[in-house]
């Protein structure tokens, strides 16, 4: 069963057909390609004519954003105590993955329920959405990413949020190498999360491919995670990974020695104008059950 990030109020999945969806962040409609959606449109209203952005895909390679009214360069979105920049970017996303709310209440859900101090490794952290909720239900977090831009960018969303003091330590590096060091340094953690891309190189050329690696680096991140460990929360885009075989992964990485319980399944939005879900990848929960 599909599992849903249905409380939002400043963002509205509209529409969707064409291959393209229609979305309302706080009061601005953008218009977005999508490789999900390979049903058609049922009717080109005037909503989807008169979207404020409209990023067209180039046969290319890439594409670029018009613009129907002068948009500010970026603006504000909130779900419930957390706050984001929104800003359409050349590669058609806007900073956000609105999918993910469904993760991040659960995590202050989890972290506000532990009754005790949480370490938080927040890898692959992208703009902070995850940082931001585990900070805000009281974790000290460690948020990693390889671009700089992005790190930059989750500190301004935790400020929005009112957590510019929160014990949150932002680090730009190489995902991979500074778990290897953290195993060095016997630094651990309560909660692990992890949203690891299909494909990468590392700063010296290393190649990352998540089929080949996952599971090694799972194993790495289980040797960190402390004697009293909350959770580990893995997030995927990658097409072809099912939640059954994330099961399995999180099984014989975490779960086959730590015992605890596991939660793997698809993730999506719901679609305002026919009541359909966009799925928006899938997710994996181990949960200590101690």
């Amino acid at each position: 069963m599909i599992q849903m990030a249905k409380d939002w109020q400043d963002y509205e999945l509209i529409d969707t057909g064409g291959g393209e969806k229609l979305e309302r962040w706080g009061d601005v409609v953008l218009r977005r390609p999508d490789p999900q959606i390979i049903w058609p449109l049922h009717a080109e209203t005037a909503a989807w004519k008169n979207a404020d952005g409209h990023y067209h895909r180039s046969s290319s390679g890439g594409g670029h954003w018009t613009f129907r009214r002068s948009l500010p360069e970026r603006w504000n979105i909130s779900y419930g105590p957390l706050k984001f920049h929104i800003k359409p970017t050349n590669f058609k996303h806007t900073g956000l993955f609105p999918e993910q709310a469904f993760n991040w209440s659960w995590i202050m859900d989890k972290i506000r329920g532990a009754g005790r101090q949480v370490r938080v490794l927040n890898l692959f952290a992208y703009t902070g959405g995850a940082t931001a909720a585990s900070a805000a239900a009281g974790a000290e977090v460690c948020h990693v990413d390889a671009a700089k831009g992005m790190v930059q960018w989750a500190k301004e969303n935790a400020q929005l949020s009112g957590l510019g003091e929160a014990p949150i330590r932002y680090i730009t590096d190489d995902v991979f190498k500074f778990v290897e060091r953290e195993i060095r340094r016997g630094r651990q953690y309560e909660a692990i999360i992890m949203d690891p891309p299909s494909y990468g190189r590392g700063p010296n050329g290393e190649v990352w491919k998540l089929e080949e690696n996952l599971y090694p680096f799972l194993e790495s991140c289980a040797s960190i995670l402390s004697d009293r460990p909350l959770f580990v929360l893995v997030n995927s885009y990658t097409a072809g990974l099912s939640p059954t075989v994330l099961h399995n992964l999180l099984h014989m990485a975490i779960r086959r020695k730590r015992g605890g319980s596991l939660n793997c399944g698809e993730i999506g939005l719901p679609i305002t104008s026919s009541g359909l879900v966009l799925p928006c990848g899938i997710f994996g929960r181990w949960e200590n059950d101690d």
